[in-house]
């Protein structure tokens, strides 16, 4: 492939990387990851709330990785509530799982960084032939891509195993039960999704642009070294 064409997918991985990085930054400090519908258990089944009557008993909750609000509704209106994770839900929570998460959050903002810059030095200046060529540019997008699916992984553990919502819901609550009655993930968490998408259409792009896999041998230098081993 012509060194032109080289220098443009380079710069446009290098551009998607860093597209990456700020998206994972964003996603951090939302609390856009789940949002959903808690109901009140206890105070339907004391009127004992049917159809159209069950709405008045259901709240609403989102939340991110650091902080989140619940819309508590017990049939006399909805009362917000504010919380944070640290270190409120701390002991509530599975907090190795969640801080897990985090820290792989800001690895992938990293590498994703480390990424889009060797791209682009790899597209406007001399590469090395170690971390700074072909081989950097696969490592860096195996890793960033590792991590947003181990966010994901370890995020939906926690949510879906853990019951995180219910957990959240019924903090601090004495004479009341809620549970989930409907949970979806949200935007925050689908950009991690995407990330992890692009991390992957990079390694795609370097070998498009004609370097092979770093762990891949070509034919012709094993025919080289047969014949070399022949001679002695």
């Amino acid at each position: 492939m012509p060194a032109q064409q080289k220098k443009i997918i380079f710069c446009i991985a290098g551009v998607l990387s860093f597209a990456c990085a700020l998206g994972t930054a964003a996603a951090i400090g939302t609390q856009r990851w789940v949002k959903g519908m808690i109901l009140c258990k206890t105070g339907a089944l004391l009127v004992n709330a049917t159809g159209q009557e069950l709405e008045k008993f259901i709240g609403k909750i989102q939340y991110g990785l650091f902080y989140g609000e619940r819309v508590r509704q017990c049939g006399l209106g909805g009362r917000p509530l504010q919380f944070s994770f640290f270190p409120d839900l701390l002991k509530i929570i599975p907090a190795s799982i969640h801080v897990s998460v985090i820290l792989f959050c800001t690895v992938l903002i990293v590498f994703a960084l480390l990424g889009a810059g060797f791209f682009m030095f790899n597209a406007f200046g001399s590469p090395y032939e170690t971390l700074h060529g072909p081989v950097g540019l696969y490592l860096w997008s195996f890793i960033g891509c590792s991590c947003g699916c181990l966010i994901m992984i370890l995020f939906s553990s926690e949510v879906k195993i853990h019951h995180l919502s219910e957990k959240i819901a019924n903090f601090k609550e004495g004479s009341f039960t809620f549970k989930t009655h409907s949970e979806q993930f949200a935007n925050s968490f689908w950009v991690i999704l995407v990330c992890s998408l692009v991390h992957f259409l990079n390694a795609l792009l370097i070998r498009f642009a004609g370097f092979q896999f770093p762990f891949s041998k070509s034919k012709d230098s094993g025919t080289i070294t047969g014949a070399v081993d022949l001679m002695y």
